[in-house]
């Protein structure tokens, strides 16, 4: 599990991180640093007009990691009492040169309605 928490200008906050769950279970903390986030699309939503990022390439270069990560649909944005978007997604890539594939939820706050 990794969270990017965004600064106003769309950076990175210091209070990002996660969690590494090992194939035995043993585990590590992860900091900002320790990932490597890369936007790879976008998508507006034809309900609001809000962009969002529909495509990542998550990367923890000291973990030999290198992760795909695409929507199962990109129309998943929820109109509550806070408008966002959120939902399933497909993973691939490699861990330690070998090839991986998963399943995984992503939760996107505070892109802006045009």
């Amino acid at each position: 599990m990794f969270y990017r928490l965004r600064n106003k200008d769309g950076s990175a906050s210091g209070f990002s991180g996660g969690i590494l769950v090992r194939p035995d279970g043993s585990t590590q903390t992860l900091a900002t640093g320790d990932a490597v986030i890369e936007e790879r699309d976008h998508w507006t939503s034809p309900h609001s007009g809000t962009r969002y990022p529909s495509g990542w390439r998550l990367q923890l270069p000291d973990e030999a990691i290198d992760l795909r990560i695409e929507p199962v649909m990109l129309d998943q944005e929820l109109d509550l009492s806070v408008r966002y978007w959120e939902g399933a997604v497909s993973v691939t890539g490699e861990s330690g040169g070998r090839d991986i594939r998963g399943a995984g939820y992503v939760e996107l706050v505070g892109y802006p309605a045009p």
